[in-house]
């Protein structure tokens, strides 16, 4: 597959790159990508959630009530879960959502991924570009020449890059990652993914073990 490079302000500079079939052109395996975006937004969750249970409530412990003669139902604890104010049952407690999946797995997700945005037309090659200093404004005026400023994009570098990253920081749509840092759930979730130029043997390298 074959892609145009493309300049800082958009335009075509005449070259193209190969984009590897293996990579961004494979059948995509949803069940993969599925169990890969699930583990990345069980890992997000904290997990702090408490409720407490009859044993946690603070109340009498006498018998409410004789056990015979009133017509109704037994009782023998205000702190019950029938009563209002009593503990809750099963309540939620403190846990770990986060699981594991294999590599081999994640690293199918991530090429699915690639080869859904490729084959809808939303992956762009950049060439390499930096800021002469950190400064939103060298940011957005990247956004605008490619006509995302008002949608998700992910920008996908070769190493990590102090200046660009500090100005994109302030722009929510916009997103900073390297070619070692792919996650399926930020591949998809973006309208728009940049790939610099450099980056693209590291990505193939990366998911082509």
């Amino acid at each position: 597959m074959k892609v145009a490079v493309l300049d800082i302000q958009g335009k075509d500079t005449g070259r193209k790159v190969e984009l590897s079939d293996a990579v961004y052109g494979i059948e995509p395996n949803k069940h993969a990508v599925y169990l890969d975006v699930k583990q990345h937004l069980a890992n997000k969750r904290q997990g702090t959630h408490k409720a407490k249970e009859r044993a946690e409530i603070a109340g009498s412990t006498r018998k409410i009530k004789k056990q015979k003669g009133t017509g109704t139902a037994r009782a023998g604890s205000i702190k019950s879960p029938v009563f209002r104010g009593g503990g809750r049952i099963f309540g939620p407690r403190p846990r770990d959502y986060s699981f594991k999946l294999n590599k081999n797995l994640k690293r199918l997700a991530r090429k699915s991924a690639l080869s859904i945005q490729a084959n809808d037309n939303n992956i762009v090659v950049v060439e390499d570009f930096n800021f002469e200093a950190p400064k939103t404004k060298y940011f957005t005026a990247v956004l605008k020449a490619f006509d995302i400023e008002n949608k998700k994009s992910l920008f996908v570098f070769a190493e990590p890059n102090k200046n660009v990253y500090l100005s994109s920081r302030n722009l929510k749509g916009s997103k900073i990652t390297t070619n070692s840092g792919l996650s399926t759930y930020e591949l998809l979730n973006a309208n728009k993914i940049i790939l610099l130029e450099s980056s693209l043997e590291g990505v193939e390298s990366n998911l082509s073990k």
